[in-house]
């Protein structure tokens, strides 16, 4: 009965009053003891055996766990996943020296052993013993506890066995508990050397000893115990004997490896085509042998992507180079121009088009890196290169796809919008350049348009594009779905000469009234006239934006009013530089908007065309 009570007590709340001495409570205990509570304190009030410090971690048992597969994104993000048959300790766990820093929420371990059950996963600091080879004299006296030897000093040279290097223990050094695993830390090696020599044993500063010299062979390594971050995997072996290894995993998101495309474009001057696609793997983040890597093309949402799990245990994320960096970091905006975004400054044209119905060196000799296979997975298009062998902080370069497309040749002439003659009388002399420069005569850009009839999405990349092995320029490929199509700049069509001209055609006072306000009325003229002068036909396309009202068009242009902050040529930075400068009113929008007038045409050689144009704007 007091047995049941005192267990009872002990697993209850604590009760009220002074505490007991410590006689006291020992007499008690002794007592509950005498009675049959042993088992009450074998167990303590949580049930289980009070834990002690984790045992040193032998370093025959620590080792890394290779990566197996990963799912490399274009912003620097890896879905990284590992597996392997790992040693086990003296507990049954498996101890491994990799400690990843992955996004909150993505960290997952798992057991694929049979007959062990994964009970939970920690990471703290450990301590392991580790050989190291003996480079000092003391580094020699401790690896041959036990040697015979001649020691020389300040006193001579005598024969001696060494017995050991005194320790003390932490709270001798400090008087304190040091910080650690259960306030543990490896006891911290004195200054004095105990030698057997014939009086007794001597203890003697090893500062003073000169020389040590061995009867026989010396050991030249050493083991001593250090400190550091492991991942314990603890298993439950079901009360059977813990296997010497055990295949387990572990998977997580975590930046540090990033893939970069590449594209060149040869083509024949007859619309066709040969497109390759390459990848740059950056590696930054932890060894890979013969790793499959799954390059992705697509959006992927991480939702906590800037949030480490703890498991980490690191309050910062490890320094990147610049290839990792964020838009906006200074230096960084061209680098990350080609991640996973889709270029919202794709032009406008490309929703025209609808799809259709239907390595460096290794320490191992592995084989070399190739594509597997290429397949959608949802929303995201996925190339497979199996054999990735690359060491953290190597580069690698690797091709990835090979198909040939269709091309046409487009010219195209884009006309921005500039500001209305009120807003220009108030721009200072540094701005009236600017607006020269804006308004200087446009030029036609030549361009070729890929169909996109291939198996595999156009991703944002750099794009070298050649002919018959020459050099034609470097352009910027814009996403493009299979049965899409995307826009590759060439060069300045210097043959296509384009001449502009506006007026005013008719002023109306009061034309308007809102409120008590009245406002007039402006109506201007354009023409556009261009003149092909190539020995072949062009295709053109004319796109020019007005700042007012669009009202008519000759040559079937297309008119319309756009939403400045929609609107893909427009959509860059929101408003043009000039914008800036003048304290836009609040009837602005009431009145006037962004108009868009379009022509698509061709143009045989020696040929002209005037494209004319008209629109209005109010004012106060």
């Amino acid at each position: 009965m007091f047995a049941r009570v005192f267990a009872s007590e002990l697993s209850g709340p604590a009760l009220p009053g002074p505490a007991l001495p410590c006689g006291v409570l020992t007499g008690v205990l002794t007592a509950a003891l005498a009675l049959g509570a042993p088992a009450v304190l074998a167990k303590g009030g949580g049930g289980r055996a009070p834990a002690g410090p984790p045992p040193v971690v032998e370093s025959s048992v620590l080792t890394s766990m290779p990566v197996k597969e990963l799912t490399v994104f274009k912003d620097g993000h890896a879905f990284v996943f590992h597996e392997s048959e790992m040693p086990t300790e003296t507990t049954g766990d498996v101890v491994i020296d990799t400690l990843p820093t992955p996004v909150i929420g993505t960290f997952w371990a798992y057991s694929a052993d049979p007959a062990a059950r994964l009970r939970a996963v920690v990471a703290g600091t450990r301590r392991i013993k580790a050989d190291r080879n003996a480079l000092t004299t003391p580094d020699f006296i401790a690896a041959n506890i036990g040697a015979e030897v001649f020691i020389t000093d300040e006193t001579g040279t005598y024969a001696a066995t060494i017995v050991g290097l005194p320790q003390c223990k932490p709270d001798d050094a400090d008087g304190g508990t040091p910080p650690g695993p259960a306030g543990v830390k490896p006891p911290q090696p004195g200054n004095l050397v105990l030698l057997r020599v014939q009086e007794g044993v001597k203890a003697a500063p090893i500062e003073r000893i000169s020389r040590v010299t061995f009867r026989d062979d010396p050991k030249l390594t050493l083991s001593e115990e250090e400190e550091r971050k492991l991942l314990t995997m603890k298993l439950d072996w079901d009360g059977k004997p813990a296997a010497k290894s055990a295949k387990v995993g572990m998977y997580y998101l975590q930046r540090g490896v990033r893939w970069i495309p590449s594209y060149r474009v040869e083509i024949d001057g007859a619309g066709k085509a040969k497109v390759k696609l390459q990848a740059t793997l950056i590696n930054e983040l932890v060894d890979l042998d013969d790793a499959t890597a799954h390059l992705v093309i697509g959006v992927p949402s991480f939702y906590f992507k800037d949030t480490i799990d703890p498991i980490a245990l690191q309050q910062t994320i490890a320094q990147l180079s610049q290839y990792f960096g964020q838009p906006g970091q200074s230096g960084q905006m061209q680098q990350y121009a080609f991640s996973n975004a889709l270029m919202t400054q794709a032009r406008a044209r490309q929703s025209e088009y609808r799809a259709p119905d239907s390595t460096e060196t290794s320490a191992i000799e592995l084989d070399d890196p190739e594509i597997t296979s290429a397949s959608r997975n949802e929303d995201l298009f996925i190339f497979t290169v199996a054999h990735v062998s690359l060491r953290k902080g190597e580069r690698m370069v690797v091709p990835v796809a090979e198909f040939d497309l269709t091309y046409e040749d487009v010219f195209s002439l884009e006309v921005p919008f500039s500001p209305p003659a009120e807003v220009q009388c108030n721009a200072n002399p540094q701005q009236v350049a600017e607006l020269a420069r804006l308004l200087q005569q446009p030029k036609v850009m030549h361009r070729i348009r890929l169909a996109n009839k291939s198996a595999y999405p156009l991703t944002t990349a750099p794009a070298l594009i050649l002919r018959e092995g020459r050099l034609l320029a470097q352009s910027l490929m814009t996403y493009a779905p299979v049965g899409g199509a995307a826009d590759l700049d060439l060069t300045t069509a210097v043959d296509i000469s384009v001449a502009k001209s506006e007026q005013e055609t008719k002023r109306t006072p009061q034309a308007e009234r809102w409120g008590d306000n009245m406002y007039a009325r402006f109506d201007l003229g354009g023409k556009l006239t261009l003149t092909n002068r190539r020995q072949s036909s062009a295709r053109i396309e004319v796109t020019r934006y007005i700042l007012g009202v669009a009202d008519t068009a000759d040559h079937e242009g297309v008119v319309a009013q756009t939403n400045m902050m929609e609107d893909p040529q427009l959509k860059t930075g929101g408003y043009p530089l000039w914008w800036h400068w003048y304290n836009w009113p609040y009837w602005w929008h009431r009145f006037n908007g962004v108009g868009r007038v379009q022509w698509k045409f061709e143009l045989k050689p020696g040929e002209s065309v005037e494209l004319a144009y008209a629109w209005h704007y109010f004012w106060n």
